[in-house]
């Protein structure tokens, strides 16, 4: 039985193929786990990592100092994006991704075996500089690798959807994340959680990636890239050949995902942060409020895939970011009023729209690039787009807030938004292309 799809004309099966299933879930929890690993880091560096791995000056200085250690890992995902890219466009996209999970798994269980600024001095802080760098590696390679294991399988009129799967593994990641940190706090003592119990969520890594890996370890390779194989068209260095012949959609996506991880980090490390030590909001109501809140994101994130692959790319995009800048303007009344009910709005307000504004990216930065550079391609935008618009916000974040209060924040949130918009209208409309004949 089959289908003629409106998009493309062309007759596509009305099923995905055998083994979507096992396909989705291999990209679901991959993302699910490597964003586990990197929430349980951003929400140790609002709580605690200061005190822990930096000397105690001043409190406000541990925690920027904290917030620079999250960053890092931003800078270091251009180089596992280039560089998982490289092998999962030369070797496949299965054992790249095999590895990516590997890279990120260690590194997390590894920092929750180091030793503190008390025990080691100097070298603590950099020992902890270095595993972040493990961790940005690992996941420049594994977003890139989830997406193109659902979209290059995805049947016609339907890769939005598939590619929606790996964008609902940080809401669930987050949640295992915050849950964890909640449980911790309702059994332990301040003091047991500073000495010992922050390294738990990093230590419990290792369960999740073992699951990850023997889900992994039972996949074909993709539709697409089989194809490729079969046409002898594998190029010598996709890293070089991304940056010279593809660096305009490079770009184009780059500043596309810019207001997604403003919204998401403003609304989640740095909120954390400002809500429990300047809003005096108990910890674990704010972590129970941000559990509440990703729940608006997972319900956005479907249903902007849908509208996606309905409307096509460009037009869901651009609404969200033009709604995200708006909303650059209620940081202030709802964060800043220390009323948990505001609060909330505002967390719920932010992440749908990164729901709305990140859902669409599993399928629009594969379809930017050819099957034989799309890993490196794909991997490279998501990674660069992230240090435009992540690796520093909770850093910045922190800054303007000294500098001018909480409305220059949402002045960041607001430019962050016409970044993308204007890249998203730069680009034509990518629903229509076929992932397999590129």
């Amino acid at each position: 039985m089959s289908f003629t799809s409106t998009r493309t004309g062309q007759a596509a099966p009305a099923m995905a193929p055998a083994g979507t299933g096992r396909i989705v879930l291999a990209s679901l929890i991959g993302t699910t786990v490597e964003f586990y690993d990197f929430y349980i880091y951003g929400t140790a560096a609002a709580l605690v990592l200061g005190p822990v791995f930096f000397p105690a000056h001043v409190p406000q200085a541990e925690q920027l100092a904290a917030f620079l250690t999250f960053g890092i890992a931003f800078l270091a995902r251009p180089v596992g994006a280039f560089l998982f890219g490289h092998f999962g466009d030369r070797v496949g996209r299965k054992s790249t991704l095999v590895a990516s999970m590997l890279v990120m798994g260690l590194s997390t269980v590894l920092i929750g075996l180091l030793p503190g600024y008390a025990t080691a001095g100097f070298i603590a802080p950099i020992l902890l500089c270095i595993m972040r760098l493990g961790q940005g590696i690992g996941l420049g390679g594994e977003w890139g690798g989830a997406a193109l294991l659902a979209t290059e399988n995805a049947p016609a009129g339907r890769r939005a959807w598939f590619g929606m799967f790996p964008q609902l593994g940080p809401s669930i990641g987050f949640l295992l994340s915050n849950g964890l940190f909640l449980l911790l706090f309702s059994v332990l003592t301040e003091q047991q959680f500073l000495d010992w119990g922050w390294r738990i969520p990093f230590l419990g890594s290792a369960v999740l990636v073992g699951i990850g890996l023997y889900i992994r370890g039972r996949l074909p390779e993709t539709i697409a890239f089989q194809k490729t194989l079969d046409r002898a068209e594998r190029v010598a260095l996709p890293v070089r050949d991304v940056i010279t012949r593809q660096w305009v959609p490079l770009l184009q996506g780059a500043f596309a995902m810019v207001v997604c991880y403003a919204l998401f980090y403003i609304s989640t490390v740095f909120a954390l942060g400002y809500g429990t030590k300047i809003g005096h909001i108990p910890r674990q109501t704010f972590l129970g409020l941000l559990c509440i809140a990703i729940l608006g994101m997972a319900i956005a994130t479907p249903i902007a895939a849908l509208l996606a692959d309905r409307f096509g790319r460009r037009p869901v995009l651009a609404v969200a970011a033009i709604a995200a800048g708006l909303s650059g303007f209620l940081i202030g009344p709802l964060l800043g009023s220390g009323q948990p009910d505001l609060v909330l709005l505002f967390l719920v307000i932010e992440l749908v729209l990164m729901g709305f504004t990140f859902a669409p990216m599993g399928a629009l930065l594969p379809e930017l690039f050819p099957t034989n550079l799309r890993y490196s391609g794909a991997s490279a935008a998501y990674s660069l787009g992230g240090i435009l618009g992540g690796s520093l916000a909770p850093y910045i974040a922190q800054r303007l807030v000294a500098y001018g209060g909480l409305a220059w924040v949402g002045h960041y949130i607001t430019i962050a938004a016409v970044v993308s918009l204007i890249a998203v209208l730069s680009m034509s409309e990518t629903s229509r292309r076929d992932l397999a004949d590129r």
